[in-house]
């Protein structure tokens, strides 16, 4: 086992089945890949078809390399399939399965870079060997070294230009960038001598562009005056004086994953476009033609790491935030209740993604009474959780004495006048006195269950409106009188449409069967016996709804004993 220099930065990308992305640096050489840890891999990929001992990747002096050592599909490279085969950067490993992982080969080693480089120079004609010729070749060398630096990617890029605009001696440089539509826009522009010019009121040749992408390869003239009547005529070339102009698409390196894909060669990604242009006639010589070829092929796969790198700091960005707010509602959601002395409680809230809609509470009003709602607000995610929040604030308000009736007709009056918002939310919120009546508004939620002696009933069977969603919607109170040792079930819909792996719900009447004759269970057991129903229920098919459940047991007798 052999270190890999640190000067080396050799690193893969790993597309999983999923589209997601991560980085795995090169260290060690060989660098073993496959399935599981057992075998000693490097990286270890979790699909059951690849190979306990799959590949290796071998750095050596004078470039990597990657065999095969025993898949039982093959390894691929850009879709050929390999037993020994040289890695080049930008080079997609495949393992034979369309849906199963990618992994691109990102080599920064200045000496294959450079070998590469020069080997698409070694058609140039004897005359342009002069020393301009090396000159500009020298350029070309700093420019695909920086290319490959530390430095910030604009800083990269702009040098970049400078150095296709000292080589051709052009008197601008445009670095246009395409969007997800495909649709280009001036990301960078530069003046002979390193001058930053202003994106604003910039003009390309729109037509040297649109036939540069028609074609998908370089338009380069050396004189306009020769060119085609399209490119002659064209306002902006007519009103700016332009004699030469050179526009060059860049692309990413294709990543091929099968055979069959590699039979049908295609170019990757469209990245965006080098422009350049001048004033003179002839500004663009053969050597410059090949140089802006080799420095584009740079400049593509640059863009494309740099592209790469920003959506997993974007990913890593939103990931960093959706956390923050997980940690913000798992903070207001109960982990613990007081004591009441008039009723016991449980819950647990199981967001399905990494914050939810569902959220349940339970606080005293004053010494007599105790707030206990439920609530699914539409959607998930950040939006969901966001109106969480406020429906929390808004309802622990009642603490200081405001009608439950008038602020749930307050909060769906706002959200309906602030209908671009777009959620709306069920809920169930009740109040529980010490003598045991139930004050509760069912807002379009389902209906909580009572386990009374054994037996199980809805608490309620009419419909009503969720918060939100009717401008009208007039919402009341009903009352229940709970009974000594009565067990109210409030639950979210993530419980009863539960699904097993054929899409069937779990539904009300299994949640009814598994609570009935359970009256006189603990409710943290009692809890759990429910959440293990829905689990063996699912076996272990993917949920798409957060699961609440909250259990609250009147108790009368001690009660009756404090008094």
């Amino acid at each position: 086992m052999a270190e890999v220099a640190a000067s080396d930065k050799i690193i893969l990308e790993i597309i999983s089945p999923d589209a997601s992305h991560r980085f795995v640096r090169i260290t060690e050489s060989p660098f073993l890949i496959g399935r599981g840890g057992d075998t000693g891999n490097h990286l270890q990929l979790s699909d059951p078809r690849i190979s306990r001992q799959c590949a290796a990747i071998l750095c050596e002096a004078d470039g990597c390399y990657l065999e095969d050592r025993g898949h039982r599909r093959g390894v691929f490279v850009n879709g050929t399939k390999i037993e020994h085969s040289p890695l080049n950067s930008g080079d997609t490993i495949t393992f034979g399965f369309e849906d199963s992982y990618q992994i691109v080969f990102r080599s920064s080693r200045g000496e294959t870079s450079v070998q590469n480089l020069l080997t698409r120079m070694g058609n140039m004609p004897s005359d342009d060997s002069s020393a301009g010729g090396l000159r500009k070749l020298n350029v070309l060398l700093q420019a695909t070294s920086l290319l490959h630096s530390q430095l910030p990617l604009e800083s990269v890029l702009s040098t970049m230009l400078d150095h296709a605009i000292g080589i051709t001696n052009a008197d601008r440089g445009l670095l246009l960038e395409a969007d997800a539509a495909g649709s280009l826009r001036v990301r960078l522009a530069r003046g002979s001598g390193g001058v930053r010019l202003p994106l604003e009121n910039l003009a390309p040749s729109q037509t040297a562009l649109r036939q540069a992408l028609q074609q998908k390869s370089s338009i380069i003239t050396e004189d306009l005056n020769r060119a085609d009547a399209a490119l002659q005529m064209a306002q902006s070339i007519v009103a700016q004086s332009l004699r030469a102009i050179i526009a060059i698409p860049l692309y990413a390196n294709p990543r091929a994953n099968s055979e069959e894909s590699a039979a049908r060669p295609e170019r990757g990604q469209f990245l965006g476009v080098v422009y350049l242009d001048s004033r003179r006639p002839t500004a663009f010589s053969k050597l410059d033609r090949q140089i802006l070829d080799a420095l584009a092929v740079e400049a593509a796969s640059i863009l494309d790491n740099a592209r790469l790198v920003e959506r997993e700091r974007e990913r890593q960005r939103m990931e960093q935030e959706l956390n923050i707010a997980r940690d913000i509602q798992q903070a207001l959601i109960p982990h613990g209740f007081r004591d009441f002395p008039y009723f016991a409680v449980s819950g647990v809230h199981t967001p399905c993604h990494a914050v939810g809609g569902d959220y349940f509470d339970v606080f005293p009003l004053d010494e007599e009474r105790t707030a206990i709602l439920v609530a699914d607000v539409s959607g998930k995610g950040l939006g969901a959780a966001l109106l969480t929040t406020m429906l929390q604030g808004a309802l622990s308000g009642m603490t200081i004495g405001t009608d439950p009736v008038r602020v749930f007709n307050h909060i769906n009056k706002f959200l309906c006048e602030h209908a671009e918002v777009g959620r709306y939310a069920t809920m169930v919120f009740g109040i529980l006195h010490a003598n045991g009546k139930f004050v509760y508004i069912n807002a379009g939620h389902l209906s909580p269950l009572i386990l009374r002696r054994g037996e199980v009933t809805e608490l309620f069977t009419e419909g009503s409106f969720p918060v939100g969603l009717i401008p009208e919607a007039d919402f009341t109170a009903t009352t229940v009188d709970l009974q000594e040792d009565d067990t109210l079930i409030l639950f979210s819909d993530g419980v009863t449409e539960a699904m097993d792996p054929n899409e069937e719900m779990y539904g009300v009447a299994r949640l009814r069967e598994v609570l009935s004759g359970q009256h006189q269970a603990p409710l943290e057991e009692l809890q759990k016996t429910v959440l293990q129903s829905v689990e063996n229920f699912a076996r272990g098919a993917h949920q798409t709804d957060d699961i609440t459940l909250l259990l609250v047991r009147y108790r009368a007798a001690v009660q009756a004993a404090s008094a």
